[in-house]
């Protein structure tokens, strides 16, 4: 059960946005019906979310594999059972969402998706990440796409912190 009530969807300062978020994502989620205590970061943080979500040249399944890994290191899994269809639509298996509590003794990864994860896992555990990791990334992505791998991390890491810091869960009632 979530630590604040859900902010009324009809409140005048919340219903042009809400039906943006409708327009954009289809409903308003939990995440979304808890920010909307405060439009003005509702609005923000969905800008945000689109520009990583739709606007990078990152490949969705890369996406995809870090944001489900960031869900599992900080045990956020509100944000697994939001991403889980996703991930597999963009082309990840089951067996790769399986293997992901154990990535680096599995052989259900490329070398590319175990450098991002190694990554994904250097800059949510430790926060600085150590040279040979971040040489790992560069040997597979230019300045551009290194750039969107590290806002993606960093994005997902502040999704899942909002989300357990306020108990949000996809089994709560509205």
């Amino acid at each position: 059960m979530a630590r604040l009530p859900y902010a009324d969807l009809s409140a005048p300062d919340a219903a042009p946005l809400v039906e943006q978020i409708i327009a954009e994502r289809g409903s308003v989620l939990h995440l979304y019906q808890m920010l909307l205590h405060s439009p003005p970061i509702a609005k923000g943080w969905l800008n945000h979310l689109t520009g990583i979500r739709h606007h990078s040249s990152l490949p969705g399944d890369l996406r995809e594999l870090v944001i489900m890994r960031v869900a599992l290191l900080n045990r956020a899994p509100y944000e697994a059972d939001q991403h889980a269809p996703i991930a597999l639509a963009e082309g990840l298996s089951q067996a790769q969402l399986d293997a992901l509590s154990n990535w680096q003794d599995s052989d259900q990864f490329t070398p590319i998706q175990c450098a991002v994860l190694a990554y994904t896992d250097a800059m949510t555990l430790q926060v600085q990440v150590e040279p040979a990791i971040f040489q790992a990334i560069r040997q597979h992505f230019n300045e551009r796409l290194t750039v969107e791998l590290t806002a993606t991390i960093a994005t997902y890491n502040m999704v899942s912190r909002f989300l357990e810091a306020l108990h949000i869960h996809s089994d709560d009632a509205r």
